[in-house]
């Protein structure tokens, strides 16, 4: 029996704990250094940053969907998917696509335009799984990111432009 509800503070160590499950799969532990208080005070706190789904499987923790709202200038409110995850011993059960189909419900009640998310090139079961729920594979864009020391350049830059003007 699989049953989807809303995370509460409580279940903080669990995301984590998903969290770090998720980033070993994606080959990428060392990457996952968010800590339980910033879990805590951006999902719960007065001004949350995100939600989360947890999937349990006979009372048991199978999987998380950890999303937030975006906003897109061509069609208006969106919401974006930053993880889906099924613990391994989970998978075949129907508790990603019941993650999936939460969500885009949200979205939905939301009246949102769209929902989002990315998938690893190398993770073709996922991608597979998406095509087969009608979901794009949107070949002609590229992903972006600035982190570390190069976002704090890049903010500096915008800082010494406006005091130059």
């Amino acid at each position: 029996m699989t049953r989807i509800r809303p995370a509460t503070p409580s279940d903080v160590p669990l995301i984590r704990s998903l969290i770090h499950e998720l980033a070993t799969y994606e080959r990428e532990p060392h990457s996952a250094q968010i800590t339980e208080a910033q879990l805590l005070e951006d999902g719960f706190g007065s001004e949350r940053y995100f939600e989360c789904l947890i999937a349990e499987y006979d009372n048991t923790p199978a999987g998380f969907a950890l999303f937030f709202p975006v906003y897109s200038t061509w069609q208006g409110r969106s919401l974006y998917l930053e993880d889906l995850f099924v613990r391994p011993q989970f998978r075949g059960h129907g508790i990603g696509k019941a993650l999936l189909t939460r969500v885009a419900a949200i979205a939905v009640d939301r009246n949102c335009a769209r929902l989002d998310w990315n998938v690893l090139t190398w993770n073709q079961p996922a991608i597979d799984f998406y095509r087969s729920l009608d979901a794009r594979l949107l070949d002609d864009w590229h992903r972006m990111r600035v982190t570390g020391d190069a976002l704090t350049a890049l903010a500096a830059a915008g800082t010494e432009a406006e005091a130059k003007a």
